[in-house]
């Protein structure tokens, strides 16, 4: 059985500053349900994941370089009690440097990027670490109030060794004049768990010459696990 997710991580369904989960936070408390095998067992071993996924400067329909700054995204993928969790997929999106999705409903005056397609996976390796080569996402505009901009960052997604494991989140850039200003970010009930969304920089990871490195450990589950965001 897994532990439940930390109590200071969970964002709550209703968060005044994010202005959209009025619309769409449940009315109701939450009920309980106990975990059963649908839960506790999860994907199988998975195949037919080429290394090239992970590297969004070269898995674009152009075949050319993406316009920004290239960067390395780089971590571990841990249970709730440290232990590395090999083979499971990771899947990342994210804007391209302008700050701009490729998908039809992203409605931003920034350029799309041809030689960008904005998402990516890979498999966690024996050590459970994970590795990306991207460029560094923009910020952009959003809804949420007047002159509401988005810091930069990454989406996650990653099953883990069971469905209970399953978590969406962001990662986000150390120093990013937003950050305080996010109300998705500040949705996260505590300090010491919004700061495990934040990635370091890394001179170890970084590529000389060639892209700056970032490390960004994941935590699927427990007491210091990573905050779930949407």
């Amino acid at each position: 059985m897994f532990r439940p997710r930390g109590a200071d991580s969970r964002p709550p369904n209703r968060f005044h500053a994010y202005g959209s989960t009025a619309l769409r936070a449940p009315s109701r408390p939450a009920v309980a349900i106990g975990q059963t095998l649908s839960e506790t067992t999860g994907p199988s071993r998975l195949a037919g994941v080429p290394d090239t996924d992970a590297d969004l400067t070269r898995n674009a329909r152009a075949g050319g370089e993406p316009q920004g700054e290239r960067i390395v995204v780089s971590g571990r993928v841990l249970d709730e009690d440290g232990r590395p969790v090999p083979d499971t997929l990771v899947e990342i999106w994210q804007t391209n440097a302008a700050g701009r999705y490729r998908h039809p409903s992203d409605g931003h005056d920034a350029p799309l990027d041809p030689d960008f397609s904005g998402e990516g996976r890979t498999r966690t390796d024996e050590e459970g670490r994970y590795r990306f080569l991207t460029v560094k996402p923009g910020a952009y505009p959003w809804g949420n109030h007047y002159n509401a901009w988005r810091p930069a960052h990454i989406h996650f997604s990653l099953f883990g060794p069971a469905w209970a494991t399953r978590l969406v989140t962001q990662m986000y850039f150390p120093g990013d004049p937003l950050l305080g200003l996010d109300p998705i970010l500040r949705s996260v009930p505590g300090e010491a768990a919004r700061a495990r969304l934040v990635a370091a920089f890394s001179l170890d990871v970084t590529e000389p010459g060639r892209a700056l490195g970032y490390e960004w450990d994941i935590v699927l589950r427990g007491r210091f696990d990573t905050p779930p965001l949407g």
